[in-house]
């Protein structure tokens, strides 16, 4: 098996777990009637735990000091936004428009990185850019009668993850990805903490089935980081990466048979747009990364 198969092998292996992980969540915080703080909150809390075995059983080391300076504080700012909103928008947004509009994160990570990391952005790349900001746009319906206020949560979600993003290219190498998957996991916690403290319905034991459910979003949460790491050091970033749209392929099937959702046109055409874009940005990426050393 060629490195590229692996690599984007691994790449949907990774995207599975996030999708089962947010229809797991959104199950939990729907049906078996979980508020989105308590269930970020032990989502944080399981995912932590099996983070930490993960790390003692590859013998890793799990409090760093680095955790608490420079770019990981930064780091973890960005994770407690995105994780507060993006439960949020889990809990009362479709699954499917949530998954839409969290693919446009690899967008704003490239315009973070021309605007803060002072990366060259081709004119071609800008378009691209362009383009899928109009889909997210179409999805959004910013009009009198079509918009729906709790798609900010999604918006907001996905620049607190493209954050979070932007700073582990500036996060320290000695830092490994599990190490930051424990440090991402704690801040989910306090995000579900921050969100508890403005719920107005006063705090409940979960069911049974709903901790079943939250356990397994920490497991599919520890599946598709250990699967995406693999997935970003096997093969070419070019050939690997745009896997990651299954992500939305898979969201979509899961929104249908499970949750009964139906997007509309508008919904499917800026999906469409944010993919597109968002795979060309990805391919212009790792060519110019493949070029440099040529260079």
């Amino acid at each position: 098996m060629s490195d590229n198969l692996r690599g984007s092998l691994f790449m949907v292996l990774a995207m599975l777990g996030f999708a089962v992980e947010d229809a797991f969540f959104k199950a939990a915080t729907g049906s078996a009637g979980v508020s989105p703080g308590v269930g970020t909150m032990l989502f944080g809390i399981f995912g932590t735990s099996f983070f930490v075995l993960y790390a003692l059983w590859r013998k890793e080391t799990i409090l760093r000091r680095a955790y608490i300076e420079g770019p990981l504080l930064i780091r973890s700012g960005f994770e407690i936004l995105g994780r507060l909103f993006f439960a949020l928008s889990l809990a009362y947004v479709p699954l499917s428009t949530t998954s839409a509009i969290l693919q446009a994160a690899p967008l704003v990570v490239t315009l973070g990185a021309a605007l803060v990391l002072k990366e060259q952005v081709g004119l071609r790349r800008w378009v691209a850019m362009t383009i899928g900001f109009a889909g997210v746009l179409l999805i959004l319906r910013p009009t009198p009668s079509g918009f729906d206020a709790t798609v900010i949560f999604a918006v907001l979600g996905m620049i607190g993850f493209a954050g979070r993003d932007l700073m582990t290219r500036a996060s320290p190498p000695e830092v490994t990805a599990t190490q930051l998957g424990i440090l991402g996991f704690v801040m989910v916690f306090v995000a579900g903490v921050v969100i508890t403290v403005f719920e107005s319905a006063p705090l409940a034991a979960p069911t049974v089935p709903a901790l079943l459910m939250l356990m397994g979003t920490g497991l599919a949460g520890l599946i598709g980081y250990s699967a995406l790491t693999k997935a970003m050091r096997s093969g070419e970033v070019s050939v690997v990466a745009p896997f990651r749209y299954s992500r939305l392929l898979i969201a979509l099937v899961f929104a249908y048979f499970f949750f009964g959702e139906r997007p509309d046109a508008f919904t499917l055409i800026g999906a469409a747009l944010i993919v597109g874009s968002g795979t060309y940005t990805l391919i212009r990426s790792g060519r110019r990364v493949g070029r440099a050393p040529a260079q």
